[in-house]
């Protein structure tokens, strides 16, 4: 099975299990989660290929989930990052020991499937609630980069562990790692691409965005809890 596949499969296995979570897990009692985020990127690529911050830049953005229950949901993310690099600060010597420093601005633009490793939540202790859960995410979207006057946009695939903590009972603080695989070889700009005559493919040749990022946000849309009403 190639690797095309099994991120095929991976998607799919998230959807079914969002579909089924409702029968399994304890409804959330809000519907939306919606707030911000601000952190540290980087990147890794033809200028850095091994130290994730070599050169850190700053994140920012917001985020909106959907919340299926206490353990899954449904998030839209829209975020900035500012990466940069130099060939000059590793040992490998370039075709004709030229070295190549860039800088780029980059959005992404995703949705991603999260699940809490614990019933996410507070007040309720017949259900098990905890205020603080390990969670993983999972998605799809796509990135832009503007590098040396130049624009390239690749699909992505952006992968994430973190933690949540309830500060209140609709307030949420969350503290994320992500990587972001892109689709392509232009993160980092045109002088960058295909230094090594290795051209691009689904996995070979391709940068990689990370980041490290602090959340805030605020739930709302109350789901009704009166018996016998259908939501």
């Amino acid at each position: 099975m190639n690797t095309r596949c099994i991120t095929y499969f991976i998607f799919a296995c998230l959807a079914w299990a969002s579909s089924t979570a409702q029968a399994q897990e304890s409804e959330a009692r809000y519907r939306w989660d919606a707030g911000g985020f601000i952190g540290m990127g980087g990147y890794l690529g033809d200028a850095n290929e091994s130290q994730l911050f070599k050169h850190p830049g700053v994140t920012v953005g917001g985020m909106m989930r959907y919340l299926f229950d206490t353990r899954w949901a449904l998030r839209g993310t829209l975020g900035m990052a500012s990466i940069s690099g130099d060939t000059a600060d590793f040992d490998n010597v370039l075709p004709g020991g030229a070295n190549y420093s860039f800088s780029a601005t980059v959005w992404n633009l995703d949705v991603r499937g999260e699940f809490n490793f614990l019933p996410y939540g507070i007040g309720e202790t017949y259900k098990r609630l905890r205020r603080l859960t390990p969670y993983l995410a999972l998605g799809i979207g796509m990135t832009l980069s503007s590098s040396e006057g130049e624009t390239h946009v690749y699909a992505c695939l952006p992968m994430s562990v973190g933690l949540k903590y309830k500060l209140r009972e609709r307030l949420n603080l969350g503290l994320e790692f992500t990587m972001t695989k892109v689709l392509g070889d232009n993160v980092d700009g045109p002088y960058l691409s295909d230094l090594y005559t290795i051209k691009s493919s689904f996995l070979k040749n391709t940068d990689w965005l990370s980041s490290i990022a602090v959340s805030i946000t605020y739930e709302f849309g109350e789901r009704c809890v009166v018996c016998n009403r259908v939501d």
